[in-house]
């Protein structure tokens, strides 16, 4: 593709470089943006209320004539999670393939952009033309199928994307990565390749799904009662093997939790999933079979405080309850942040009395990761042999060691580049350096708000939580400024009232004090009176108890 102007080449990420999860990546030239993948994660310990984190999309609104599409590398949460607020202020085309976009279309419905939006089906052999800049496919192996990376030919050179990958040499559905395809695109010649970097501290290869799935029947040919599994909605892989165990154990399937519900379902009728005949039942009718004939298909792998699990573990599900002498498979490892929820949730099942089975699936058996360790991601790098190398999806710790694996294989430490969400990869006439960063971020939903909570809401939260709130409300007269009622303090979680009375007799008494000498003194504007009333009773409280409420002044003129 040939160079017409003097244009350059950004690479930048809004999402996914140095944090697990809301991966969103821009290659931009002239005027052509392709956005690849938009997803979400879940928020940290400190994001008190949120649901869920979104990438900041203000670069891409502001230049929205310039974004050809968004094109999804496969179905997973944290690729497609953020498309329903995205679409919303970025209608363009969006590229995925049948499954991806079947689990897309069950989002976007719930949003009501179904009809709004255009959306285009892919397979690896699709070409697109997006203004100057042209995409093509290969596929990859992952732990839910349809995986595909992209190449994105532009005037500089040749960009890939990994997407999220290992190289799986048994898959489950006999669907294999392909390398003649990769080994073609780096034969080419690769500009800069941008690869998925959560296995990269893992030495050595990721296992085959497939060796799960034996483990898996195993388990299943022990278990004298019932059996509960709890993974990824999403890893299709993981369900199919779990209902072909079920199968070859003559036991019957109930699937538990919406997720769960949603992902079979739409698995199924697109053919992506082979239920045999009559194995589905309802959980109503799980009581009514022989507890070695059932088998419990559930989300809450994570130990997430509202999922089907957690509520099976404390007894608080509408239908199932966990009996002692279950066994309970958790087939997936912790996200980061997470360990002390399945922790929990392993207590409480087991204080029932059930077997649960949980731990890393090296000791373990019932799960491997879907992403590459360290020789896959070598391998990727030896098939595209990039000029440049960009780490992504990963920790900061993650992205700097793929880039000591890239120097491992021969690429040069100065053609590789760290970047964080916003940073930029110039590249113009061959030669890349860091550019200017673009607006990046998170954007934080609570409930139906989107954007509406930021960093100073949170720290009101963080307070409220920590020290709680002390409310004075006086009513002071216009015509001379006296005090005509109150202080009044109302306290929600910093002291109990009826046990410091005399605390808060001594609180009122300074607010008292406090407001008359400054109307003594002539001062009336309400926000001098509210500034010295926080100030002078913030100290009284941090001398007398050592925490400091958010203290709210309330003055009402009369």
């Amino acid at each position: 593709m040939s160079k017409k102007n003097n244009d350059k080449l950004l690479i930048f990420a809004l999402g996914g470089v140095g944090e697990i999860g809301k991966n969103m990546y821009c290659i931009q030239y002239g005027n052509d943006i392709v956005v690849i993948d938009s997803g979400l994660k879940f928020p940290e310990e400190d994001m008190l209320g949120i649901d869920i984190v979104i990438p900041d999309i203000g670069y891409l609104t502001e230049n929205r004539d310039k974004v050809r599409g968004i094109i999804i590398t496969h179905g997973h949460e944290d690729h497609i999670g953020g498309l329903p607020y995205v679409l919303k202020h970025l209608n363009v085309p969006l590229y995925a393939t049948k499954l991806t976009m079947g689990l897309i279309e069950a989002k976007l419905k719930e949003a009501n952009l179904l009809g709004t939006t255009n959306r285009i089906l892919i397979n690896a052999d699709s070409v697109l033309s997006l203004g100057t800049l042209t995409a093509t496919f290969f596929k990859t192996n992952h732990s839910i199928p349809d995986s595909v990376g992209v190449a994105v030919d532009t005037p500089e050179g040749v960009v890939v994307h990994t997407g999220d990958f290992k190289f799986d040499q048994t898959p489950v559905n006999d669907q294999y990565a392909d390398l003649h395809r990769m080994g073609e695109i780096g034969k080419k010649g690769v500009l800069a390749l941008l690869s998925d970097s959560t296995n990269a501290e893992r030495p050595g290869y990721t296992g085959s799904e497939r060796g799960v799935g034996i483990e898996i029947e195993e388990v299943f040919r022990k278990a004298k009662q019932r059996v509960v599994i709890a993974t990824f909605a999403s890893n299709i892989h993981r369900v199919q093997q779990v209902f072909d165990a079920a199968a070859a154990t003559n036991r019957k399937v109930t699937v538990i939790g919406r997720s769960m519900v949603n992902v079979v379902s739409i698995a199924s009728e697109l053919g992506y999933l082979h239920i045999p005949d009559g194995m589905l039942i309802e959980p109503e009718e799980v009581n009514r079979l022989a507890a070695d004939r059932v088998v419990i298909l559930s989300t809450g792998s994570q130990g997430e405080p509202m999922s089907a699990l957690t509520r099976m573990a404390r007894s608080t599900h509408r239908k199932i309850d966990i009996l002692p002498g279950d066994t309970v498979i958790i087939a997936a490892t912790p996200i980061p942040g997470n360990e002390r929820y399945v922790g929990r949730t392993v207590d409480e099942l087991m204080r029932i009395g059930a077997h649960v089975i949980y731990g890393p699936g090296s000791v373990t058996g019932v799960h491997v990761s879907g992403h590459g360790s360290q020789e896959e991601l070598k391998l990727m790098l030896n098939l595209m042999k990039p000029k440049y190398f960009i780490p992504i999806h990963g920790e900061y710790r993650m992205l700097r060691q793929h880039g000591l694996l890239a120097e491992s294989v021969g690429i040069a430490k100065e053609d590789i580049f760290l970047c964080d969400i916003g940073d930029t990869v110039e590249i113009q006439n061959g030669v890349a350096r860091k550019g200017s960063k673009v607006q990046s971020g998170n954007i934080l939903i609570d409930g139906l708000g989107v954007g509406d909570v930021g960093n100073i809401v949170l720290r009101d939260r963080k307070l409220l939580s920590q020290d709680g709130i002390l409310v004075v409300v006086v009513t002071l007269s216009k015509q001379d400024g006296k005090i005509l009622s109150g202080p009044d303090i109302i306290s929600r979680g910093f002291v109990y009232v009826r046990e410091s009375e005399g605390l808060l007799e001594e609180a009122n008494r300074i607010v008292t004090n406090t407001l008359q000498k400054l109307m003594n003194e002539n001062v009336n504007e309400w926000a001098s009176l509210k500034t010295n009333v926080k100030d002078v009773l913030g100290r009284f409280l941090y001398e007398q108890t050592r925490r400091r409420p958010m203290i709210l002044p309330i003055i009402m003129e009369v």
